[in-house]
């Protein structure tokens, strides 16, 4: 393995290894009653999402990246001990959903009698149903009144996107306190990895964790260069989020970063961070979607005397501003959808906007996002295309499916 567990300082230089997840059983377990509350639109269809996302971990692969799945390096660190399995167990059934009241040594047996590691993680992700519990002595009005099966432990199905639950910050990590309920079980996976698992045990400094009671997402945090962070204002991460991040990357004496720009974006599930709407391709190129670029407000948080912070609103353009921390002359702008409104939206829906940088001027990016890719190409970018008809009906792209362990420096 690598020397450094994490070591990510720029969007853009060559990606060396990657942390993705490949969807499971959590996505057939996903039905239309459900849908808002577990944060998705519609019902992929499994086998082809997979199909579709070995293609993605294939180019990666392609790209001499190294792919390392969440749950291997989960049941990696679970095996590290017999004890640190079972109190993932019992922290993960006590984090869980209050219909495991009366049901926990229940719930708890069926998972430690599993045999196979691997295999249990999948089921806490993939969730169990409650037809196997007998609810007559718990819950026994429940138990005559219930028309049809449910779940006794819900599944987790956005944890394809791997790059929300925690992010690479430098030689760190931000374990990410999430916004919705749904998905504040994604956290307990990395942070067991991060205390258990040989290759990142006492490696990586932490910056944030899910006790925070700010949210703040991974999809809102870039790592523009080694001094410099962008973090979205969005639905999901709050200002208390972004100043408890800063007090303390300023206050590791190992960290470059100097400077974090608050970028406010507008509040809506079209863009619902940061990266769905700006991501960077190149040195001195980003994809943006069009409609934020009007009236976005832009923040700088830095170091004051002592461990305080301080706070600044900026001038200018997004440009201005990004050729300001990055010392750039120039930086150009890429319109997803280019000038046609009509396909700006229906792009950026689609994650036109959301690609994920292998290295400078080569991004990975859904097939179906036809005129952004035309615009990315006649602006001299590669563009590594993938099928993208199931992984996109979660409202994510190839660098939400993405996080970044390590990068080399630019």
């Amino acid at each position: 393995g690598n020397e450094m567990a994490i070591c990510v300082k720029s969007e853009i230089g060559k990606l060396r290894k990657v942390l993705i997840h490949r969807p499971g059983g959590e996505l057939e377990h996903l039905t239309p009653e459900y849908l808002t509350t577990l944060l998705f639109d519609d019902i992929p269809y499994l086998k082809r999402a997979q199909v579709e996302h070995d293609s993605f971990a294939d180019t990666l692969r392609g790209c001499g990246v190294e792919v390392v799945y969440l749950c291997d390096l989960v049941a990696q660190a679970l095996d590290t001990d017999p004890y640190v399995r079972r109190q993932f167990i019992t922290e993960f059934l006590s984090n869980a959903d209050t219909r495991i009241v009366g049901h926990e040594k229940e719930l708890f047996k069926l998972l430690m009698d599993e045999p196979d590691t691997r295999t249990m993680v999948l089921r806490t992700m993939e969730g169990i149903m409650d037809d196997g519990f007998d609810f007559k002595k718990t819950n026994p009005l429940l138990n005559l009144t219930r028309t049809k099966a449910g779940f006794i432990l819900d599944p987790i199905p956005n944890l394809y996107f791997t790059r929300d639950p925690m992010a690479s910050v430098g030689c760190g990590a931000s374990l990410n306190h999430m916004f919705s309920v749904t998905r504040n079980r994604e956290t307990i996976y990395m942070k067991y990895v991060f205390e258990h698992h040989p290759d990142f045990q006492n490696k990586v400094k932490k910056y944030y964790d899910p006790s925070i009671p700010y949210s703040i997402e991974g999809g809102d945090i870039h790592n523009l260069s080694e001094d410099t962070l962008a973090i979205g204002l969005s639905e999901r991460t709050t200002a208390q989020a972004i100043e408890v991040l800063a007090r303390r990357i300023f206050a590791d004496e190992e960290s470059t970063i100097r400077n974090i720009l608050a970028i406010d974006i507008p509040n809506m599930r079209a863009f619902m961070h940061l990266d769905t709407v700006l991501t960077q391709a190149d040195k001195d190129v980003f994809i943006v979607h069009p409609g934020i670029l009007h009236n976005i407000k832009v923040y700088r948080v830095f170091p004051g005397a002592k461990g305080t912070i301080k706070a600044e609103s900026l001038k200018g353009t997004l440009e201005s501003i990004f050729c300001r921390f990055l010392g750039l002359d120039e930086v150009r702008f890429i319109k997803c959808g280019g000038n046609n409104m009509i396909a700006a939206e229906r792009e950026q829906w689609n994650d036109g906007s959301n690609a994920l940088c292998v290295e400078p001027g080569t991004v990975i990016v859904y097939d179906r996002n036809t005129i952004t890719n035309d615009i990315l190409r006649d602006n001299g970018l590669k563009t590594l295309e993938i099928a993208s008809s199931e992984l996109s009906r979660g409202r994510g792209g190839p660098r939400c499916m993405s996080m970044p362990l390590v990068r080399d420096a630019l």
